[in-house]
């Protein structure tokens, strides 16, 4: 069988990175002949461009910061270029693709219309894809709106859908008048390969941007009284005492696995910091609300998304204790592991 997943592979973004390399990987771990289909677009590749080096808008990005946004960037590809990959096509032809048994679409927002650049991609929900159709753990990100009669049909089309939060579960479900499967990010299915090591740094990693106001000045006494540094991963935030601006992928997965704890508004902030058993509060911002409080909710973990009303006490003890998650997310991933086999036509 010849699978090529379809995802968001060249976003210079760590989560998108590593939830496309967990999901290929993971998949060739189980004897499928598996790789990304590497879509081409002049305007995405502007696009991301254009959002690597001023990440972090609306905050304006300060000139000293290009030359570390650059090193990051040129990271990012080199680990593109060490991903299993189909041949290029243009993103808005998959016409060309060819000999594929099925497409697998996701991870990522990849239905997302409301996406900057690659919202509205008809190629996302299967539109002249000639292979069976599945999708795991696809997401609408923040589209909160159902779907019009012509973008639910062509998710109609496809023989196997799973989601990966409950915004995307309901918004399938209104579109296609069945329940689809609820199952893990690929990161958290297919863990990257951990080191034997358990060292910890004396560092709490920041990673986001545009955190609010209230959060900060909590966060910095905390870590004060604690002799720790607060380390800003891939984004300026000049309240950390750190920027490791130019980390790339496998940095990203160090610098939070050797953390004391984890401060995030991004959803594969959580992500890792479950992976690494590391403690974690979250602010998540509107863009990426649904996404956090579906996976911590379904982890039994509400109580790590903070807000203004939260305690100075409440925070400095969510960054001091991991979240007891195997119970969840041992179900979770044996759900995952069940639709996906079932999806491939492998033996359970």
């Amino acid at each position: 069988m010849k699978v090529g997943i379809l995802t968001f592979h060249r976003c210079i973004n760590y989560g998108s990175y590593w939830q496309a390399r967990c999901l290929v990987e993971g998949v060739r771990a189980l004897g499928v002949d598996a790789v990304l289909l590497d879509h081409q677009s002049v305007a995405v590749e502007r696009a991301e461009l254009r959002c690597a080096f001023r990440p972090t808008l609306p905050t304006p990005v300060q000139r000293q910061d290009f030359p570390a946004y650059a090193a990051k960037t040129r990271k990012f590809r080199a680990a593109f270029d060490r991903l299993p990959l189909s041949a290029p096509f243009p993103l808005h032809q998959p016409d060309r693709l060819d000999g594929y048994d099925m497409v697998l679409v996701g991870s990522d927002e990849v239905w997302n219309l409301q996406h900057p650049w690659y919202g509205g991609c008809p190629t996302f929900y299967g539109a002249g894809v000639r292979a069976r159709l599945a999708a795991y753990a696809a997401s609408f990100g923040n589209q909160d709106s159902g779907l019009s009669p012509d973008w639910a049909a062509r998710l109609d089309g496809f023989s196997a859908v799973s989601v990966r939060d409950e915004n995307s579960r309901r918004i399938v479900r209104a579109a296609l008048g069945r329940e689809p499967e609820m199952v893990i990010d690929p990161c958290l299915l297919f863990p990257p390969p951990r080191r034997a090591s358990n060292d910890r740094s004396d560092h709490i990693a920041v990673y986001g941007h545009n955190f609010p106001a209230w959060l900060v000045e909590p966060v910095r006494r905390h870590a004060r009284a604690r002799g720790l540094r607060l380390l800003s991963i891939g984004y300026r935030n000049d309240w950390a005492d750190t920027q490791r601006l130019d980390a790339g992928p496998a940095e990203f997965d160090q610098l939070i696995g050797t953390a004391q704890g984890v401060v995030t508004n991004f959803f594969h902030g959580c992500v890792f910091a479950l992976l690494h058993d590391r403690p974690l509060l979250a602010a998540p911002t509107p863009y990426r609300a649904n996404k956090v409080h579906s996976l911590l909710a379904s982890l039994e973990a509400a109580d790590r998304i903070v807000t203004a009303d939260s305690s100075a006490a409440m925070l400095a003890r969510l960054l001091t204790q991991p979240i007891d998650a195997a119970r969840p997310l041992g179900a979770m991933r044996a759900r995952s592991d069940r639709f996906l086999r079932s999806t491939l036509g492998l033996a359970a």
